[in-house]
């Protein structure tokens, strides 16, 4: 941690760049280390926007930035910009959990001072402030990133905001691979659209992150240009979505709870500003025009002067999220990016030993199967032991305590999981001994997990905790969040940092997309936010198609939780919805191969033990790895087919998987270090297109220098383990 701050320290002194204040028809230029992409900042008649050119083509153009305060209106017209300051960066650190151990990135930064040239009276402020807001942006060789800090002020000491005008004016029409939500509150779980952004309805809600093929839009002039937008950082904010105006996508950020549009709680509604259109004393028509522009993108009750929403709280200094543009030439390069985690802040677990990735069981998804053993099922110790028997015969690292048949396994009086109000995880049902369940987990090699609905967790987190350790449980699933306001986030994150106090890990469900918060806690293993083989249990089956659309969207933003493991898997024709022993689509492969395309750090082995042991494929289950040294993406076709090589130690993994026309290739592995490997390559059986449970096993040597030929049936897959000889 500290070589890399004295890295960047350095690298100020020795190439501190100061660029003069934007003026009407100049600005600022901000370009990659490589050259690459070039961020251009400007004033357009008194208002800032920003341009993004990748390789030469522009992608975003003139797209507005602007923040609006509730009680004191638009900061971003009638600015006065400052000198901007203009430094590289080098991000130089180590992941305790991620798909890459060891990242070193460079950056440009600019630090664009901005402040307002009347001083309004603020509410709430203690007289007239002409209000400060740095614009800072980051332009990596792989993307762009910009957020806003508000550094103390003297008068101004705290604010509400009720929107942010962050933009992006897409250039052409590209494809767009995105899902929509009807509200704010939300699981963040559904199906991936394709379409051109021309035909995305206006004013819906976007979820993040998305996909762009500029290819397929005009913009890239016959080249081969992808993009996906997201956020990091995440911290003490409200969750942001994009909205269509036109060809322009604007931010939109959850509500605080109570106000319009958010969820059910405490809350004021605050009025907002007259429309920004007209214009305002010693404005210029140019100015109101520009204006009106800005609030092409804003909410239409800010438009109308109507009460609007409350999205964030806070006191100076303070800082939102970043604002993210990944950029490659590859659509694989948006997958293998670390600028997610670049932007977060380092490590803030000192000891960090404790902290144990690996894979767990949840008999919740096969319907809470065990096999006819004598014992009568149910939340008691010996059907725990089941599984935890099975956990030890396999390596699989953990045992998740849920409950059974729709029952929690902690006192609750609400209905099924749901968490009633005098639910409490220290006090576990009559007959469930969870110290006992510990203590023989323990012994056998396998930590104890358990599942607990966030409502029950949240009102008494503090002595939850301090009685799981005493218990010696490892971690848990904290489930039903379904919301991104800036509560529910610092609700997470102050779940994390007490987490960690008591040596636990973290995954959270009905949750909304990572922001790189792993690297500042790593002690979060992995989150939901995907649509994903839960819902194979009941009657909306996820395809290999969804699969594909998922590598290119949610992934991108980091690891998401898919309940991997399903090995029963049945044609499109053969599918029946099954609440016990679900059946999966997809063939047994590309099960597989689940485990290498996604991300998590806690890979879920969910399926009952009896539809594993003995069968052909679980070998590569137990001994897959969950975090990684290195990730490679080298074949990306979105839509088609993909495939994703992750390295721990010596050993390489590699996953494929395609949509349900299958197909035939060859994977080429010049990109492998020289040298000549042992590869254990499971691949579709011939008849596994009816037949989606067969595959074949072959071991053979291969070079570097060789490929691997595949043919994959419909929803194929295949994998392979290379070891160096």
């Amino acid at each position: 941690m500290l070589v890399n701050h004295l890295i960047r320290v350095g690298l100020v002194f020795l190439s501190l760049v100061v660029a003069g204040p934007c003026q009407a028809g100049k600005g600022i230029e901000v370009s990659s280390p490589d050259a690459g992409i070039r961020f251009l900042f400007r004033f357009t008649a008194g208002l800032p926007e920003y341009d993004v050119v990748y390789k030469g083509v522009t992608l975003v153009e003139r797209s507005p930035l602007s923040l609006t305060f509730a009680g004191s209106g638009l900061f971003g017209k009638g600015l006065i910009p400052g000198n901007a300051v203009v430094t590289p960066g080098e991000d130089n650190y180590e992941l305790v959990v991620g798909k890459t151990k060891a990242v070193h990135d460079r950056y440009t930064q600019a630090v664009i001072p901005l402040q307002e040239r009347a001083a309004p009276v603020l509410a709430g402020a203690r007289g007239a402030v002409r209000r400060r807001v740095n614009l800072v942006v980051r332009v990596f060789n792989d993307g762009v990133a910009f957020r806003y800090e508000i550094p103390e002020q003297a008068v101004w000491a705290d604010y509400a905001l009720v929107d942010e005008g962050s933009s992006f004016r897409v250039v052409g029409d590209p494809e767009v691979l995105a899902t929509f939500r009807e509200g704010f509150t939300t699981s963040h779980e559904g199906l991936y659209v394709r379409s051109r952004l021309s035909q995305v309805k206006e004013d819906t809600l976007i979820d993040m992150p998305i996909f762009l093929d500029f290819d397929k839009g005009g913009a890239a002039k016959g080249g081969d240009i992808y993009a996906a937008i997201s956020e990091a950082r995440l911290v003490d904010y409200a969750g942001m979505y994009l909205i269509r105006h036109g060809d322009l996508l604007k931010s939109e950020l959850s509500p605080l709870p109570g106000e319009p549009g958010g969820p059910i709680g405490l809350g004021t509604a605050f009025a907002g500003p007259p429309s920004f259109a007209v214009a305002a004393a010693g404005e210029t028509a140019a100015e109101a025009g520009a204006a009106a522009d800005h609030a092409a993108g804003t909410p239409a009750d800010l438009e109308s002067g109507r009460k609007v929403a409350v999205r964030v709280k806070a006191k100076l200094p303070h800082q939102t999220p970043w604002r993210v543009m990944l950029l490659g030439t590859r659509a694989g390069a948006l997958v293998e990016s670390n600028i997610i985690t670049d932007l977060n802040d380092d490590c803030a677990i000192k000891d960090v030993s404790w902290i144990k990735p690996g894979k767990t069981d949840f008999h919740w998804w096969n319907g809470d199967v065990v096999a006819d053993t004598g014992f009568q099922p149910g939340i008691n110790f010996e059907t725990n032991q089941y599984y935890v028997d099975f956990c030890a015969r396999n390596g699989i690292d953990y045992h998740s305590v849920i409950g059974y048949g729709g029952i929690a396994w902690y006192t609750n009086d609400g209905v099924s999981y749901d968490a009633g109000p005098h639910a409490d995880p220290t006090r576990p049902l009559p007959g469930l001994d969870m110290k006992r369940i510990c203590d023989y987990a323990k012994d056998k090699g396998v930590g104890i997990r358990v599942w607990v609905h966030w409502r029950a967790l949240w009102p008494r987190v503090d002595s939850v905790f301090a009685q799981f350790e005493r218990w010696g449980i490892r971690g848990m699933m904290v489930d039903f969040l379904n919301r991104d306001d800036q509560e529910m986030v610092n609700i997470q994150t102050a779940i994390l940092q007490k987490a960690a106090a008591h040596h636990l890990h973290i995954q959270f469900h009905g949750a909304y997309k990572p922001t790189g918060l792993s690297r500042t806690y790593p002690n979060e293993f992995t989150r939901e936010g995907t649509l994903n083989y839960e819902n194979d249990k009941w009657g909306v089956p996820i395809t290999p198609d969804d699969d594909l659309n998922v590598v290119f969207t949610r992934l991108v933003a980091g690891p998401t939780d898919y309940h991997l493991g399903g090995f029963r898997a049945v044609t499109p024709a053969g599918y029946l919805a099954h609440f016990v022993r679900p059946f999966v689509l997809g063939t047994r492969c590309h099960m597989l191969a689940m485990y290498v395309v996604l991300e998590s750090y806690l890979g879920m082995v969910c399926d009952d033990p009896v539809a594993y042991e003995g069968q052909e494929g679980f070998d590569f289950v137990r001994a897959v790895p969950t975090t990684w040294d290195e990730t490679r993406v080298p074949v990306a076709i979105p839509g088609r087919l993909v495939t994703v090589a992750r390295r721990k130690g010596n050993e390489w993994w590699i996953g494929t998987i395609g949509n349900r026309d299958g197909g035939r290739g060859e994977l080429r592995l010049d990109w492998l270090p020289a040298g000549t490997y042992r590869a254990t390559i499971y691949g579709d059986a011939a008849d596994a297109g009816a037949n989606p449970n067969h595959l074949v096993r072959e071991v053979r040597s291969i070079k570097s220098s060789d490929g691997v030929r595949f043919t994959l049936a419909p929803g194929g897959g295949q994998v392979i383990r290379l070891t160096k000889e």
